[in-house]
Protein backbone atom coordinates (compact mmCIF):
# COMPACT_ATOMS: atom_id res chain seq x y z
CA UNK A 1 0.00 0.00 0.00
CA UNK A 2 1.20 3.60 -1.09
CA UNK A 3 2.27 5.88 1.89
CA UNK A 4 0.14 8.85 2.24
CA UNK A 5 2.95 10.69 1.28
CA UNK A 6 3.21 9.08 -2.05
CA UNK A 7 -0.36 9.63 -3.14
CA UNK A 8 -0.23 13.56 -3.01
CA UNK A 9 1.61 16.37 -4.06
CA UNK A 10 2.25 18.28 -1.33
CA UNK A 11 4.88 20.96 -1.12
CA UNK A 12 5.10 23.33 2.37
CA UNK A 13 7.36 26.18 1.12
CA UNK A 14 6.12 29.43 1.34
CA UNK A 15 5.06 30.43 -2.51
CA UNK A 16 3.78 34.29 -2.02
CA UNK A 17 5.90 36.60 0.94
CA UNK A 18 3.86 39.48 2.67
CA UNK A 19 2.89 41.50 0.86
CA UNK A 20 2.99 39.75 -2.51
CA UNK A 21 -0.09 39.78 -4.14
CA UNK A 22 -1.68 36.06 -5.17
CA UNK A 23 -4.24 35.24 -7.07
CA UNK A 24 -5.67 31.71 -5.41
CA UNK A 25 -8.10 31.53 -8.07
CA UNK A 26 -5.88 31.19 -11.05
CA UNK A 27 -3.30 28.82 -8.78
CA UNK A 28 -6.40 26.45 -7.96
CA UNK A 29 -7.68 26.20 -12.17
CA UNK A 30 -4.23 25.40 -13.12
CA UNK A 31 -3.36 22.11 -11.03
CA UNK A 32 -5.33 18.89 -10.18
CA UNK A 33 -6.29 17.03 -7.26
CA UNK A 34 -4.51 15.99 -4.95
CA UNK A 35 -2.81 19.38 -4.89
CA UNK A 36 -1.33 20.88 -1.63
CA UNK A 37 0.77 24.15 -1.26
CA UNK A 38 1.71 26.48 1.52
CA UNK A 39 0.38 29.88 0.07
CA UNK A 40 1.97 32.22 2.28
CA UNK A 41 2.52 32.53 6.30
CA UNK A 42 0.80 34.62 9.31
CA UNK A 43 3.01 34.97 11.93
CA UNK A 44 3.25 31.49 13.35
CA UNK A 45 0.83 29.94 11.10
CA UNK A 46 0.54 29.05 7.34
CA UNK A 47 -2.37 29.09 4.65
CA UNK A 48 -2.35 26.43 2.37
CA UNK A 49 -4.66 25.85 -0.60
CA UNK A 50 -5.97 22.46 -1.72
CA UNK A 51 -7.72 21.18 -5.10
CA UNK A 52 -8.77 18.16 -3.87
CA UNK A 53 -10.85 15.03 -5.30
CA UNK A 54 -12.02 11.61 -3.75
CA UNK A 55 -10.79 10.06 -0.02
CA UNK A 56 -7.72 11.99 2.02
CA UNK A 57 -7.15 9.14 4.56
CA UNK A 58 -7.76 8.75 8.54
CA UNK A 59 -5.24 11.37 10.64
CA UNK A 60 -5.03 13.80 13.10
CA UNK A 61 -2.43 16.41 14.40
CA UNK A 62 -1.32 16.23 17.65
CA UNK A 63 -0.19 19.70 18.58
CA UNK A 64 -1.90 21.38 16.21
CA UNK A 65 -5.85 23.00 15.27
CA UNK A 66 -6.64 22.70 11.69
CA UNK A 67 -9.10 25.44 9.57
CA UNK A 68 -10.73 24.12 6.69
CA UNK A 69 -12.43 26.69 4.58
CA UNK A 70 -14.88 25.45 1.28
CA UNK A 71 -14.03 27.97 -1.94
CA UNK A 72 -15.29 25.86 -4.43
CA UNK A 73 -17.16 21.84 -4.58
CA UNK A 74 -17.81 20.05 -1.18
CA UNK A 75 -15.35 18.58 1.55
CA UNK A 76 -17.17 16.36 4.30
CA UNK A 77 -14.65 15.80 7.24
CA UNK A 78 -15.65 12.03 8.87
CA UNK A 79 -15.04 12.35 12.57
CA UNK A 80 -15.37 9.42 14.36
CA UNK A 81 -18.43 10.76 16.07
CA UNK A 82 -19.82 12.48 12.76
CA UNK A 83 -19.87 13.80 9.62
CA UNK A 84 -18.76 17.93 9.46
CA UNK A 85 -20.36 18.88 5.71
CA UNK A 86 -18.70 21.75 3.76
CA UNK A 87 -20.14 23.67 0.81
CA UNK A 88 -18.40 27.03 -0.97
CA UNK A 89 -18.62 29.60 1.78
CA UNK A 90 -18.57 27.40 4.95
CA UNK A 91 -15.38 26.29 7.04
CA UNK A 92 -15.22 24.92 10.21
CA UNK A 93 -11.60 23.64 12.89
CA UNK A 94 -10.39 20.61 13.67
CA UNK A 95 -9.18 20.81 16.94
CA UNK A 96 -5.56 19.09 17.53
CA UNK A 97 -6.03 15.04 18.19
CA UNK A 98 -9.10 14.61 16.71
CA UNK A 99 -9.21 11.71 14.17
CA UNK A 100 -10.43 13.11 10.79
CA UNK A 101 -11.01 12.07 7.18
CA UNK A 102 -11.75 14.31 4.64
CA UNK A 103 -13.74 13.55 1.84
CA UNK A 104 -13.56 16.06 -1.57
CA UNK A 105 -17.20 15.42 -3.64
CA UNK A 106 -15.98 15.82 -6.86
CA UNK A 107 -13.18 18.69 -6.99
CA UNK A 108 -13.11 20.78 -4.27
CA UNK A 109 -10.99 23.71 -3.78
CA UNK A 110 -10.44 24.32 0.05
CA UNK A 111 -7.89 26.73 2.05
CA UNK A 112 -6.61 25.40 5.21
CA UNK A 113 -5.02 27.48 7.93
CA UNK A 114 -2.56 25.59 10.51
CA UNK A 115 0.46 26.42 12.39
CA UNK A 116 3.67 26.16 10.24
CA UNK A 117 5.59 23.05 10.92
CA UNK A 118 2.76 21.27 10.58
CA UNK A 119 2.58 17.28 8.99
CA UNK A 120 -0.32 18.06 6.14
CA UNK A 121 -0.59 13.99 6.13
CA UNK A 122 -1.03 13.93 10.35
CA UNK A 123 1.39 12.99 13.01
Amino acid sequence: MDKPNDRYDIDTEVMFAAGEHMDVAAAAAAVQPWWNRTLTAVNDAVVRLGVLEGDFHWHKHDGEDEFFYVVEGHLDIELEDRMVSLAPGQGVTIPRGVMHFPHARGRTVVLMVEKSGVIPTGD
